[in-house]
Order: C-alpha cells, then sequence, then structure tokens
C-alpha cells in the first residue's frame, strides 16, 4: 500500500494533522504500521526471533504493540495510539481507526485462532477490549471502555460491559465521536433498567397471587 494513500487517510481523519512532514515525524501509529510492515515479512519467513524483535523495538519506540504475526488491511490508524495491543492471529480491514488502550487480545491459552477479526472501517474506541476468535462486522462502532466477547454483526454500535448493540442515536455518529457512544449507552442501560424492574415487579406479583391463593385455600 502507497505511504501517501496512508497519509492521506490521517489527514482525513485526524483534523490535528497540519502537513505531511508532521504526520511522518510525529505520529507513532503510523511509525507503529510501518514497523510491523518489516516484522509481518520476517514473520511469514518463520525468522520469528527476527520479527519479535523488531515488533518489541517498535513497541518501545511507539507504546504500541503488534504481533508481528498479525494481519493488518490498508489505511490502519491508531490514533495517539499509546498502550494499545494486537495479539498474533488478529486480523484487521482496510480503513480501520483504533483509539489508545486498545486491546484486541485472546481470552486464554488456546491455540490456532484466538484473536479477533475487524471488519472494514471499523472504530474501536479509547480503552476497549476486543477479545476472542470473534468478528465485527463492516462499520462497526465499539464504545470507549467496552468490552466484546462476541460477534457483532455490520453496522452495528456495541457499548457496555460486556457490550451490547445499541440502536438508535448512535447509528448516526461519526467515526471520531466514540466518546459520545457513552450517550446512547445510558440510553440503552436505562432500558435495561426498566426492564429489570418490570420483570422485579412481575415476580412480586406472581408471589402475591400465590400468597393470596394459598390463604384462600386454607
Amino acid at each position: 500500500m502507497p505511504l501517501r494513500d496512508h497519509i492521506q487517510a490521517i489527514k482525513r481523519e485526524d483534523p490535528a494533522a497540519k502537513n505531511t512532514l508532521e504526520i511522518l515525524l510525529c505520529y507513532s501509529g503510523l511509525h507503529a504500521v510501518l514497523f510491523h510492515r518489516v516484522a509481518h515479512w520476517f514473520y511469514q519467513r518463520r525468522f520469528y526471533v527476527t520479527a519479535r524483535f523488531i515488533s518489541q523495538f517498535s513497541r518501545f519506540l511507539t507504546g504500541i504493540e503488534i504481533h508481528p504475526g498479525a494481519k493488518i488491511g490498508k489505511r490502519l490508524f491508531i490514533d495517539h495510539g499509546l498502550g494499545v495491543v494486537i495479539g498474533e492471529t488478529a486480523e484487521i480491514g482496510d480503513d480501520v481507526l483504533l483509539y489508545q488502550g486498545v486491546t484486541l487480545g485472546g481470552t486464554g491459552n488456546e491455540r490456532g485462532k484466538r484473536h479477533p477479526t475487524l471488519g472494514d472501517r471499523v472504530v474501536v474506541g479509547t480503552g476497549a477490549a476486543v477479545l476472542g476468535n470473534i468478528r465485527l462486522g463492516d462499520d462497526v462502532k465499539v464504545g470507549a471502555g467496552s468490552v466484546v466477547v462476541h460477534s457483532v454483526p455490520d453496522g452495528s454500535t456495541v457499548v457496555g460491559i460486556p457490550a451490547r448493540v445499541v440502536k438508535g442515536r448512535a447509528e448516526a455518529l461519526g467515526t471520531l465521536e466514540h466518546g459520545r457512544v457513552a450517550e446512547c449507552a445510558e440510553e440503552g442501560q436505562d432500558i435495561e433498567q426498566l426492564n429489570d424492574r418490570i420483570r422485579e415487579l412481575e415476580a412480586l406479583m406472581r408471589l402475591l397471587l400465590e400468597d393470596r391463593v394459598g390463604n384462600g385455600r386454607g
């Protein structure tokens, strides 16, 4: 993929990006992806130690850890990026946006495919964790601080711990508005709390009816 395309994608997504020189010199997310290309080349040719050394050197410089075995598509933008961790069998589509503190991790000591797959144009908010061999479909948005442990269909927005699909206003949010997903989460939590209260009242009514029937028989 041409470096020019990657730089243009960063300019398009980040209003703070002033010019190409600033991006080349100061954007650790771009540096991490470039290092990963080299590390992944060695990994594919079974030079595992060399690949891991390059990835660890990149981690030291950028604060972003990408396992050399991970498969990354075109124009991945890691915004700020400190604390981002991408596991060995993770797969990332094109035009994905990851914020700082994101984890694409596994859930145990299983072998084989154990890290998530992200479709195209996925946005993962600050501090979110996507765990296990699951798939996030195209155009999925993950709210800041969420923990995703199940696959998510195309075009969905998920929030919470564990993450749940939130519809409505969340669908209209832009890619850089991951913080506002919390507003939609509050709506979803209010509805869920209301449902819990209804279930409690239904259970109480059943108990009262059973008690009344029992007293009537006595």
